[in-house]
């Protein structure tokens, strides 16, 4: 009799393959995901909030933001990460380490190998023993220089029916689309002419999971992820996986499917391995990868961005509250991903239905104001704006009166927000290091990305983090003191209770309540230049208990007394804490 495990997988594999032996495949990928040596569990992780705590903040970096010239940038990360956050954040991010041709290594030409020009894989091994590693599994396409493609070009099995083709006939016209370039890519192969479907850019061909060969060769792929010391997944443009001619080629059943055989998989490993789905979208298909708690352990809060950014260049928190309020709690053992900033712009999609069009072109003006640009996607024969482009320190010059001296708190604010929402915080590297924008290097590569991706040179950087002085070492100090602060507060673990303050629109407030429900804490957060008051008696604090901001060490009284809050100054009003 076939255990539970084998009986799911079976299953899922039916669901994705119908014309495919169940039983053949899914001892195929239990192959390709614990070859010889290999233990699995007996039994999969029930769903629970025991992966994470209050404690797990995350830093977003490139493998080689960090360089200078002599070192291997790997190495020069542990060093930096040892002397400037351990102890501060718990887990790291790094970028696409493999061999890459463009998109600043979301083209990978080699999926084996560490980029050379960053270290090797015992490098990586060594960041991973000492953080929470978390890496990308880039699956929706490859490099147009791989070795993958190549093979595809001169027709030698099985590469030949690894890459998804359509016809210039065909009906495309309902296909969801994140660029402005021709969604189909002509190329001459051995088998003749061929049209390859591209995302993302013709030098990223998108990958035909039709064929179960592909899945197969990304499960071996995850293993070697997993052996090499990654524990959190993050699944690159995974709704775009699936393709169906006539369709919009997005979020598919397939896909969900997909997603949840590498949860399965996942559940029966026995290192802890956490799904990280990266979906681009508005709100509710970004919700969806949750599934019924049998896809992603973690969605990214895409929302966040734009709505943070948005309350504090209007002055109002009056959109990102009310998004807020309407959103639901994670489900048990799922969490959100909040951030602000990441490699990527400042991705607009997700506040589709949310900001009305003149405050998103009101954005889009304030970010050309401060030195910033905007990438656009194609929408039904228009083009619309899909993000930002500009560093997050940069985006928060200003308001949309115009740049002001409130720089520096408008980004610290942000980021206060961040942690004190619902779900685990990450942070970008160069929101960490209050880095401007890069003019230079988007010059150099003709890529408005590039823009936020900076690289520091590390005795320079090491510099400005020695001068108290400057504005990379206050960024990173005040950051640092908040980020050990919050991980000392149960309240703000990722599944603690969460409700949505109705505040004056200056102000952005949640009540946060540990899963003991022994602590409250009030997070306040005024988005404006002004001051602003509130009398206590709107918090309902409870009398007896001592309350007090620990941000300021203020106590507060419980009954009469009056909060002002300064420019942009933000509150967190607890009854148990610890300093």
């Amino acid at each position: 009799m076939k255990d539970a495990f084998s009986l799911r997988l079976a299953d899922l594999v039916a669901a994705i393959y119908p014309d495919v032996d169940a039983h053949i495949l899914a001892s195929q990928i239990i192959e390709a995901f614990w070859p010889k040596g290999r233990a699995r569990r007996k039994r999969g992780r029930a769903p629970g909030n025991s992966f994470w705590s209050e404690q797990d903040a995350l830093v977003i970096t490139y493998g080689n933001s960090i360089m200078d010239g002599a070192h291997k940038p790997l190495d020069l990360l542990r060093d930096f990460l040892h002397r400037n956050l351990r102890g501060t954040v718990n887990g790291v991010h790094i970028l696409p380490f493999f061999p890459f041709t463009s998109d600043d290594g979301f083209a990978v030409s080699d999926y084996t190998a560490v980029n050379p020009t960053l270290g090797d894989w015992q490098d990586i091994q060594r960041i991973g023993g000492e953080f929470k590693l978390m890496s990308d599994l880039v699956l929706n396409h490859v490099s147009s220089q791989s070795t993958w493609f190549n093979d595809y070009i001169q027709g030698h099995p099985p590469y030949d029916r690894f890459f998804f083709e359509a016809s210039p006939d065909d009906d495309l016209s309902e296909v969801v689309r994140p660029r402005t370039h021709p969604l189909l890519r002509e190329v001459e192969t051995a088998n003749g002419l061929r049209h390859v479907w591209c995302t993302f850019s013709h030098d990223q061909v998108d990958l035909d999971f039709r064929n179960p060969d592909v899945l197969v060769e990304f499960l071996r792929i995850m293993r070697l992820h997993i052996d090499n010391g990654v524990r959190i997944l993050r699944l690159d443009a995974v709704a775009f996986l699936w393709k169906q001619v006539g369709s919009p080629s997005i979020h598919l059943p397939q896909t969900h499917a997909i997603v949840r055989l590498m949860r399965l998989l996942s559940d029966y490993a026995v290192e802890p391995v956490i799904l990280l789905t990266e979906t681009n979208v508005p709100s509710a298909e970004n919700l969806s990868y949750f599934g019924n708690r049998n896809e992603a352990h973690v969605v990214y809060n895409f929302p966040l961005p734009p709505l943070i950014l948005h309350a504090l260049l209007s002055g109002s928190a009056r959109y990102l509250r009310k998004w807020q309020a309407a959103m639901p709690p994670a489900q048990l053992g799922c969490a959100y991903l909040n951030f602000s900033a990441s490699h990527d712009g400042i991705g607009m999609r997700p506040a589709e239905g949310i900001l009305p069009p003149d405050q998103i072109e009101a954005m889009v003006t304030a970010t050309a104001d401060f030195g910033g640009d905007a990438s656009m996607r194609a929408l039904g024969g228009r083009e619309s704006v899909y993000e930002l482009n500009i560093t997050w320190f940069e985006a928060l010059k200003g308001t949309f009166a115009g740049q002001d001296a409130h720089q520096m708190a408008r980004v610290l604010t942000s980021q206060t927000i961040v942690m004190a929402l619902e779900g685990i915080p990450a942070f970008y590297i160069h929101t960490l290091l209050a880095t401007s924008n890069d003019h230079d290097k988007v010059a150099r590569t003709g890529m408005k990305r590039a823009i936020n991706r900076h690289h520091w040179d590390y005795p320079a950087l090491q510099a400005l983090l020695d001068d108290p002085d400057s504005v990379t070492a206050q960024m990173l100090a005040a950051m640092k003191a908040r980020i050990e602060l919050r991980a000392k507060q149960p309240a703000f673990h990722p599944n603690a209770t969460q409700f949505t303050l109705q505040t004056d629109d200056r102000l952005f407030g949640v009540w946060r309540q540990s899963l003991d429900r022994d602590q409250s804490i009030f997070a306040l957060h005024n988005v404006s230049d002004a001051t602003v008051m509130m009398d206590t008696i709107h918090l309902n604090l409870i009398e007896g208990d001592a309350w007090v901001d620990i941000l300021s060490g203020e106590r507060i009284d419980p009954v009469a007394g009056t909060l002002d809050f300064a420019p942009y100054q933000c509150r967190w009003i607890t009854n148990r804490h610890q300093a």
